[in-house]
């Protein structure tokens, strides 16, 4: 009996080796071809602006908002300084029983019109809408029934007049040159339905007319671990799946669509709490059902600054919504898993989100009980496994700070000497304090799933810091 559990043990064990080993090996190719890129776009700066013509594709922007009157005004007053000459915003006001509208009205001198919609993917109805043409692009406010932040979106899609939308988050800004940079790749493939871009942390940034001024690190350490997180997971496996149009996900904070698939596709499911990823997949699996020929892109130079949770309790409300958005979504379109019909898409990239997203923090849990285990048994050889560990954490680590300066670098961002300290001492601690804090929300975020799972949680927000 004790023979066969060292041989379990031990196979677990070597299972558990070779996970953390290939999760490496992907982080390893993933930065270093997200760095490449992101130096190769740098060296192109120059050349796209001299050869840069007057073709756009029309957009709307569309921003659903809910209870966020502290942050639209800002956010619509930053699309108003887009470097892009034809395009149009429209703020859906989701049933929010605070002043969102009421901000918005006042702001931007909106008044009140009758224009009917075509109602092309259900949503809530409207309840009325303001309009303004006096601005630089016009700005439509839409105020309807509450539905969620999935039914916000497709009654802005019904609004919309043009044939490519844009979803932003209303506590998020663009930068000046970013609804450009997104709408790139669609000049250049005419194939293209969605292009994600990068979302970075707007705290302790300061944009004035759509650039940045001034960026340093927040003196909230929890912040400053998240950007490390961010511009490590962006830059670096959104990029690599790209080259491959194996991206399953866009971020809701910003993503451009081409308008006549998503509403052929049906749109936005309500019934979902990451209706941005599941949205995505859906079109994978669309255009692949009807032989359509589709690429799904990321342009890693389209920047959307937005806000991270400022406390734990954020945190874990935002990293809950995220990982049941995963599970259903993978859970809704689980055909594609080992189907051929989807090729790489089936054998990589749907893959890797259920083993290293979905799954890993159960892995990793298991593999440290397995771990635990054998060395009370006397199965391991602990100077080993501490080394493992160690060098496992700063190989992390220095991935971390690889993605992090890459992309400090080809933004010609400046960072002063304490920030530089600061993300070098933080990387070690992100990557073992964070990274095992965010499995624990993840491993527990379907306690209470029944009663809770269409619950979004309320975040804490602040004034963006804009001039």
């Amino acid at each position: 009996m004790l023979e066969n559990v060292k041989v379990i043990l031990e196979a677990v064990g070597s299972f558990f080796v070779l996970y953390m080993m290939t999760y490496s090996t992907f982080l390893l190719l993933s930065v270093v071809v997200g760095s490449s890129v992101l130096y190769r776009n740098k060296q192109m700066a120059d050349l796209h602006n001299e050869i840069k013509q007057d073709y756009y594709y029309p957009v709307t922007i569309i921003v659903p908002a809910h209870n966020e009157e502290v942050t639209v005004v800002d956010t619509v007053r930053s699309l108003l300084q887009l470097d892009y000459k034809l395009y149009e915003i429209i703020v859906v006001d989701d049933g929010s029983n605070d002043l969102t509208a009421q901000k918005l009205i006042d702001a931007f001198d909106l008044r009140r019109v009758h224009r009917p919609l075509q109602r092309q993917i259900a949503c809530q109805p409207e309840e009325y809408i303001f309009e303004s043409q006096a601005q630089k692009v016009p700005v439509v406010l839409v105020r309807k029934k509450n539905g969620g932040k999935a039914d916000a979106l497709n009654m802005g899609i019904n609004a919309s007049r043009f044939p490519y939308f844009v979803c932003l988050d209303a506590d998020s800004m663009l930068q000046a040159d970013a609804l450009e940079h997104i709408v790139r790749p669609a000049l250049s493939d005419e194939n293209m339905v969605a292009c994600g871009g990068m979302v970075r942390i707007a705290n302790g940034v300061i944009l004035e007319n759509g650039s940045v001024v001034d960026y340093h690190l927040p003196n909230n350490i929890l912040i400053c671990m998240q950007i490390l997180e961010y511009d490590r997971s962006f830059m670096a496996s959104r990029l690599l799946l790209d080259a491959f149009n194996g991206n399953l996900i866009i971020s809701g904070a910003f993503g451009l669509f081409k308008k006549d698939i998503v509403i052929a596709a049906g749109g936005y499911d309500s019934s979902t709490l990451g209706e941005d990823m599941e949205l995505v997949v859906k079109l994978h699996v669309f255009c692949r059902k009807y032989d359509i020929p589709y690429t799904i892109r990321y342009a890693a130079d389209a920047i959307c600054w937005s806000q991270a949770p400022a406390t734990l309790n954020d945190l874990r409300k935002q990293r809950r919504r995220w990982h049941l958005g995963l599970f259903q979504s993978m859970w809704k379109h689980r055909q594609i898993l080992l189907n051929p019909e989807f090729g790489v898409l089936s054998y990589f990239s749907f893959l890797y989100f259920l083993f290293y997203e979905l799954l890993s923090p159960y892995i990793e849990l298991f593999g440290l009980i397995t771990v635990a285990s054998a060395f009370a048994l006397n199965l391991i050889n602990l100077s080993f496994m501490i080394w493992f560990f160690a060098v496992y954490a700063v190989f992390g680590a220095v991935l971390t700070m690889t993605a992090f300066f890459a992309r400090i670098y080809t933004q010609n961002a400046k960072l002063s000497f304490s920030d530089v300290v600061k993300a070098l001492l933080l990387c070690l601690l992100e990557n073992i304090g964070l990274r095992l804090l965010i499995a624990f929300v993840r491993m527990t975020a379907f306690i209470g799933y029944r009663k809770n799972k269409m619950q979004w949680g309320k975040i804490t927000r602040s004034k963006l810091n804009r001039i």
